[in-house]
């Protein structure tokens, strides 16, 4: 599957140690759960052992991702936190629904693996230290007891894997330098290196292109293997799609055509019909959103094919053959498949009936023309599915669940819109607590990032626990900026309209107050990266409208998060944020940050932040904490020192979880 989403003050050491003491063991009566090693904790009450005992069958929740099809044998890689694991790792399921053969282990967490294109003797796989998101790239045998991983890339740059040769089973890559190995500590200029090398032979390797900036990535290469498809990402609203010659390391842009006085758009490749001669496309060149599109490379003509769909191609995968092609749809933040014949670039009934729910990848295989999916819904995380060319749809792996935890009588989400203060109508996902709450109910809104992310239809994970267990409705809006709703909305919050988005979720608390079983009184707010910025953003314009806050890895000043912030993300962020450097931009997002705004913050704020993280560096984070306490508003803050842009090991989103729920019941649970 081709994704075509383009998406991007220290306090003191004595303090923090102090925090991070253990206590001595209380009487079991009031035993409390002590945090790990690794966390910081500073202003958190001690959180009851009783209050983890009767949460902790939320904890547990634990679905499959899909990773890679086998080349010739009839079985796949996926991604799973097992039962007591602390990460999840990459497994290999050889027969549905049986339980895969874990393959990887370790501290950190692997997603994402491949693979070996030929004949599946061995993966490869990406994984970073700590939430550094530095990745580095290993081989892995299979068939090999005892075998183990060998780093195949230098731990002084960021790789990623991009795609395969697969006549001759070479891996295409790409590195990023990282500032910490920059002079200084940050770096001026960021490049793109993609390499080619046979990870049996990784001392072999040769360079492609040394192409300036970060936002470059592969795609397939054509049949003949003699070219490479790029993407070019500039922003949200604007990339380009350019062909890499791999004899000779030419790259050149073909959409759109260099010269061309075509409004801004974005172009991602996302296939090759078998002739070479046409690439399938997404583009949003043609409207608000974007479509499946045909390029003819001789011409530069350009094709619509999705058109009739008004709604955004997310991904595409093709068989083998090139005759069948499957394209996802974000239909109002719900990924749906749709089936084209792929000769005459004509949709085509589904044939047959698919599991309901939010599709989270698809991906033919090569052999047998199977597809795989993943299906996720309000009544579980991942499950993957596959859909044969007879037709027939299998399972072929289930989720699970803490003992006893029943998951089928779950709320389901549902749609809501509001006038925000211009006219423009925003929407967000609501999902309502059991009918067994009665009254008004307290609020929980969670702001996603990105900015241009979207909040989606699928399983809520722990925070079903607040909407089942403490009757709480969530809403979950797509403030402007958001993707999904055409190019036109995702632009609305750029630049010197940061604020405007801010003002979306004022329109929010208006809402709320209308409606009849919602407590206007009791609202929290919530969000991670950029929706921690627009969460203290709105503890210091809303301050009187709110209960508490919960900032997640947020931005709390513009200025210092650009300063900061790795630099091969800066320039990227700047499209979106505005630049620092020109002195009026600077001013306002000075003037705007919720740093420079903290005294505003009156109601009880809850930070959390990994130590490690590239995106929003902890600064953000302690900076905030430091001038709010001094104000006198009380702040709770939460850092772990292995995790980077949010937890991913479960020990420690476990006691973030318990002390969340603490936060709530002295907030609005009172």
């Amino acid at each position: 599957m081709i994704r075509l989403r383009l998406s991007l003050c220290a306090l003191g050491t004595a303090l923090l140690a102090a925090c991070a003491s253990t206590p001595s063991t209380p009487p079991a009566s009031t035993a409390v759960v002590a945090p790990n090693a690794n966390l910081v904790v500073q202003g958190i009450p001690p959180v009851p052992q009783s209050l983890a005992d009767a949460i902790g069958r939320y904890n547990d929740f634990r679905g499959h991702a899909f990773s890679d099809w086998h080349p010739t044998q009839r079985e796949m890689l996926v991604s799973h936190r097992k039962a007591g694991a602390n990460t999840a790792q990459i497994f290999r399921v050889t027969t549905p629904l049986t339980d895969g053969e874990q393959l990887t282990d370790g501290a950190d967490p692997v997603a994402r693996a491949s693979y070996e294109p030929r004949t599946g003797q061995y993966i490869v796989f990406e994984r970073a230290a700590g939430g550094n998101e530095v990745g580095q790239i290993y081989r892995l045998p299979l068939g090999q007891a005892g075998a183990q991983p060998v780093l195949l890339t230098s731990p002084d740059e960021r790789h990623s894997i991009n795609t395969w040769l697969r006549k001759s089973g070479q891996l295409i890559y790409s590195s990023v330098p990282i500032d910490r190995t920059a002079q200084g500590g940050t770096r001026t200029k960021v490049t793109t290196t993609f390499w080619v090398m046979d990870p049996a032979k990784p001392e072999g390797r040769r360079k492609l292109a040394e192409l300036d900036g970060g936002g470059w990535f592969a795609g397939r290469p054509s049949p003949n293997e003699r070219l490479l498809s790029l993407t070019r990402y500039l922003s949200a609203n604007e990339s380009q799609i350019w062909m890499l010659d791999l004899d000779s390391g030419v790259a050149k842009q073909v959409a759109p055509a260099v010269g061309s006085q075509e409004a801004k758009a974005t172009y991602s490749p996302a296939g090759w019909t078998p002739d070479g001669r046409t690439l399938w496309i997404g583009s949003d060149r043609a409207g608000e959103f974007r479509e499946l599109m045909k390029l003819d490379l001789a011409s530069g003509r350009i094709d619509r094919v999705s058109s009739h769909i008004p709604w955004d191609v997310s991904g595409v995968t093709l068989t083998e053959d090139g005759s069948k092609l499957v394209a996802q749809f974000n239909v109002d933040g719900r990924d749906e498949l749709r089936f084209f014949d792929a000769a005459t670039a004509k949709e085509v009934p589904a044939p047959a009936a698919l599991p309901n729910g939010n599709v989270g990848a698809a991906s033919f295989d090569r052999a047998r023309n199977e597809l795989a999916f993943s299906i996720s819904n309000a009544q579980g995380p991942g499950q993957i599915y596959s859909l044969g060319a007879d037709g027939k749809v299998q399972q072929w792996t289930r989720a699970a669940a803490a003992p006893g935890m029943d998951t089928s009588g779950f709320s389901e989400q549902k749609i809501v819109r509001w006038k925000s203060f211009d006219g423009t109508t925003i929407s967000g996902l609501l999902t309502a607590p059991p009918k067994k709450f009665t009254g008004k109910r307290p609020v929980l809104i969670s702001i996603h990032g990105g900015p241009e992310s979207q909040a989606g239809f699928g399983f809520l994970g722990r925070t079903a626990y607040f909407v089942q267990e403490l009757g709480m409705a969530l809403i979950q809006p797509n403030v402007r900026g958001s993707s999904g709703y055409g190019k036109s909305f995702l632009a609305m919050d750029n630049g010197f309209k940061r604020e405007d988005s801010v003002k979306d979720i004022g329109a929010l608390l208006d809402w709320i107050a209308t409606q009849p079983d919602l407590d206007a009184s009791r609202v929290l707010v919530t969000g991670g990266s950029y929706g921690g910025y627009m969460t203290l953003a709105v503890s210091t314009n809303y301050a009187d409208r709110i209960a508490g806050a919960i900032d997640v890895v947020g931005i709390s000043h513009f200025v210092t998060f650009l300063n900061n912030t790795e630099s091969y993300r800066r320039d990227l962020r700047r499209v979106e944020y505005g630049d620092e450097r020109d002195p009026a931009m600077k001013a306002h997002l000075d003037k705007i940050s919720p740093l420079t705004n903290a005294a505003k913050i009156k109601k009880p704020l809850f930070v959390i932040q990994g130590k490690n993280d590239p995106r929003v560096p902890y600064t953000e984070a302690e900076q905030i904490v430091e001038t709010v306490r001094k104000g006198g508003t009380p702040v709770w803050y939460l850092r772990a020192e292995n995790e980077g842009h949010g937890f991913q090991k479960k020990d420690n989103q476990d006691f973030q979880f318990y002390a969340t729920v603490l936060f709530m019941q002295q907030t609005v649970l009172k």
